[in-house]
């Protein structure tokens, strides 16, 4: 048996599991990205120059932007040794995550890319015990 790899995907954390001869074991990344900036305190400012004191919201997208491609460099380095790898969850982020494995022409390791609502860590794992027990280890074309 090979390194098999699942990861539950969202724009706050990727919950990864690796499967190999030498049993299982999980890991836990936070992205610690928030898509909001907030302004302090409750009601706008009578300030003058209020303007200046909040980033301009092209700069704030740029950032966040920034943050998130450096989110997925590290959830793609925690996997690009594995043989196959499974990727699910929620929303965008696995699509953008799959991405990351495109450009670096890992796709062909993706075995399986799928649509999951929000789940605890050991749900986590079993979806992907489950998914390499009954899914067999073929390779899907460029990624799809």
């Amino acid at each position: 048996m090979k390194t098999q790899v699942g990861m539950w995907i969202d724009h706050r954390e990727a919950n990864i599991v690796f499967l190999s001869p030498a049993g299982e074991r999980t890991r836990q990344i936070k992205s610690n990205v928030e898509k909001q900036l907030r302004r302090s305190g409750d009601s706008p400012s009578n300030e003058r120059y209020e303007t200046q004191m909040v980033p301009a919201s092209d700069r704030r997208e740029r950032e966040y932007m920034g943050h998130l491609a450096n989110y997925y460099e590290e959830v793609f380095l925690s996997a690009h040794g594995a043989d196959t790898v499974f990727i699910f969850g929620p929303g965008e982020a696995k699509g953008e995550l799959r991405k990351q494995f495109q450009k670096r022409h890992f796709s062909e390791r993706i075995v399986g890319f799928e649509t999951a609502d929000k789940m605890t860590p050991r749900q986590i794992s079993e979806k992907v015990r489950n998914f390499y027990r009954t899914t067999p280890a073929i390779l899907l074309g460029n990624g799809d």
